[in-house]
């Protein structure tokens, strides 16, 4: 198996963060900008709302779930979308927000 490092973390072979604990928002921008995302305060929203959910229930949130959470923070004008989250992460929309939080990838099949 490969193992991967990036900050001094552990990666597995799909490049999520092996350690869940591992996470913080140094590794978080660098994850994001390995895929030229630039984290705005709406990503950072979506980021710390999937790792609280999935600090207190072990599995992400689904998309609507967040939506219904947080959707006014991610939209203003407008009610809150998939598309809008989608549009946050466009390489992979949930899988990549999990990734960037640090959520494991077995986890993210459902988002």
């Amino acid at each position: 198996m490969l193992n991967l490092q990036i900050a001094g973390r552990h990666l597995n072979k799909n490049g999520y963060l092996a350690c869940f604990d591992d996470w913080d928002r140094d590794l978080a921008l660098t994850l994001a900008a390995e895929e030229g995302l630039k984290l705005t305060e709406r990503h950072w929203r979506v980021i710390e709302f999937l790792r609280d959910y999935y600090a207190t229930h072990e599995i992400p949130p689904s998309p609507r779930v967040v939506i219904k959470s947080i959707g006014a923070g991610i939209s203003e004008h407008i009610p809150c979308t998939r598309k809008h989250l989608e549009a946050l992460f466009p390489n992979g929309g949930c899988r990549q927000a999990c990734r960037i939080a640090g959520l494991p990838d077995y986890y993210c099949h459902g988002c």
